[in-house]
C-alpha cells in the first residue's frame, strides 16, 4: 500500500526519496538517506533494520547488488520485502518479493528507482517515473514531488479493486552535510500529496533566508518581518 522513488541527482550528487502511503507517518523512517553515501528504502512489509544495515555496507564499500544477496541470504521472510538501493557510483537495485500482494512491482533507471505495492498496476510505477522524467534538469526535490503525483494520477493505491488514499507522504533529500537540505512530510491528510506541495513550494520561499541568517546573523532580520513580507509580496 505504498509507492515510492529514490534517486541520486546526476548533476550535484545530492540523494532523495519521496513516498506515499495508505499507512500512517511514512516520515518517521529517516534512515533511508545518508549524505555522501547512498539511499535505501525500504517498505511492504517493513523491517527496520534493513535500511541501516544497507547503508553501513554502503560506507564500507559494498555494492548494492551484494547488499541484495545478503539480505536474501539472511532473511527468512525475503519474499514479503521491497525496496530500492542506490550508491553514490549511480549503481542501482531494487527487489520486490512474490509476496508483497497484487499489484506490486518496481522500475529501475541509470539513477532512480521507483517501485510499490498494493498498487492499481504497473501504471502507478510508470507514473511515476514519467513524473520523474518530467523535468530532468528540475532540483531533485521537485522531480521526486512530480513522480509523487505522476504516481498518484496514474492510479495510485488499490486493494480488491476499491482505490486507496495517500494518507500520508513524505520527500527528503541530503546533499553533502550531516543533516537533510529537504525533509518535509504530511500525514493524516484528506490530499496528502495535494498538501506536500504546497508545504514543498512554501519552504522554498524560506530557503535563502535561513541560509542568510546561518551566514551572517548581525544582520539577519527576525523571523516574523520576513513572513510579514511575504505575505505583504502575495497579496
Amino acid at each position: 500500500m505504498t509507492y515510492s522513488i529514490i534517486a541520486r541527482c546526476p548533476h550535484t550528487g545530492r540523494f532523495g526519496v519521496g513516498s506515499t502511503t495508505f499507512s500512517m507517518a511514512c516520515g518517521r523512517r529517516n534512515e533511508s538517506l545518508r549524505p555522501n553515501i547512498g539511499v535505501s528504502k525500504s517498505q511492504a512489509f517493513y523491517l527496520r533494520y534493513v535500511d541501516p544495515l544497507a547503508l553501513n555496507m554502503l560506507a564500507q564499500g559494498y555494492t548494492p547488488a551484494h547488499i541484495v544477496s545478503v539480505l536474501a541470504a539472511e532473511d527468512p521472510d525475503f519474499e514479503y520485502r521491497q525496496f530500492g538501493i542506490i550508491d553514490r557510483e549511480n549503481n542501482v537495485v531494487a527487489h520486490t518479493g512474490p509476496g508483497c500482494g497484487k499489484w506490486a512491482g518496481h522500475t529501475i533507471g541509470p539513477y532512480y528507482a521507483a517501485y510499490g505495492n498494493g498498487l492499481a498496476g504497473p501504471q502507478t510505477v510508470a507514473g511515476i517515473v514519467a513524473g520523474f522524467m518530467k523535468e530532468p534538469d528540475a532540483p531533485l526535490e521537485d522531480r521526486l514531488m512530480l513522480a509523487l503525483e505522476g504516481g498518484r494520477d496514474a492510479g495510485g493505491q488499490m486493494s480488491k479493486g476499491i482505490p486507496r488514499p495517500e494518507r500520508s507522504t513524505w520527500i527528503r533529500v541530503v546533499d553533502r552535510l550531516d543533516f537533510p537540505e529537504i525533509d518535509l512530510r504530511v500525514d493524516l491528510h484528506d490530499k496528502t500529496v495535494v498538501e506536500l506541495r504546497r508545504i514543498l513550494e512554501e519552504f522554498k520561499r524560506y530557503d535563502h533566508y535561513y541560509a542568510a541568517r546561518s551566514a551572517d546573523p548581525r544582520a539577519a532580520k527576525p523571523e516574523e518581518e520576513f513572513v510579514a513580507g511575504l505575505g505583504a509580496k502575495a497579496a
